[in-house]
């Protein structure tokens, strides 16, 4: 049963990859935009968004050696709002996108995580049928059941917005490699902690000095 079940979402999978640059030819409004995934105040003074792909060495690195840092001294203090945006280069990379925001969207960073974190673990041989199990067994260790996974794979209406969103905004913002961030509004390739800081810190507000201390 499980296998029959597993052969249907590949095949549906594989239909939704078939028509993929089809539908990266709609028109946004043909089909409705997903909305964006956001981390952090909704009113803090800088906005930075990451385009990235789940299948791009060079996010995953980012993702594991620069967003912690990124989290910890911007996001979490109230000072950036950080919004991350799918590019899908490849079928595998949309997969991975319908299963980081299967559910309510409350998993979706947390899968963020281990998606980019086990990327050569569940790309392995890049055999459609072991990309799909691997995803599967990822969907499993985040909380999901079998049955919500499999929604998820097969939501074929949520693929086309989601294929709508990237074309929408990677034209918009003419993003031509992964990871590509635009810091209010002024676009960057893939950079060290240190120039993410300088970028951000040249766009905050100089805070107050404090009076001098009374004798």
């Amino acid at each position: 049963m499980m296998n029959r079940l597993a052969s249907l979402i590949l095949a549906t999978l594989l239909v939704l990859a078939g028509s993929f640059a089809a539908l990266a030819q709609d028109s946004a409004t043909e089909v409705p935009l997903a909305p964006d995934m956001a981390m952090g105040d909704p009113d803090a003074p800088v906005t930075v968004i990451e385009y990235g792909s789940y299948t791009c060495p060079h996010c995953a690195r980012f993702n594991e050696e620069v967003f912690p840092l990124l989290k910890a001294d911007y996001i979490d203090t109230g000072k950036v709002r950080f919004i991350h945006r799918e590019i899908y280069f490849d079928r595998y990379g949309l997969w991975a996108a319908l299963l980081a925001r299967c559910g309510d969207g409350t998993r979706y960073f947390g899968m963020n995580d281990l998606i980019y974190g086990t990327q050569r673990d569940w790309l392995g041989n890049g055999e459609p049928q072991e990309v799909l199990n691997n995803l599967r067994k990822m969907g499993r260790l985040a909380g999901l059941e079998d049955e919500q996974i499999d929604a998820c794979l097969k939501d074929k209406d949520t693929a086309q917005s989601l294929v709508a969103t990237f074309q929408h905004y990677s034209t918009a913002d003419d993003v031509r490699g992964t990871p590509t961030f635009i810091i209010d509004g002024q676009k960057y390739s893939n950079m060290p902690y240190s120039d993410f800081r300088e970028a951000i810190d040249s766009r905050l507000p100089e805070e107050p000095e404090e009076p001098p201390a009374s004798e």
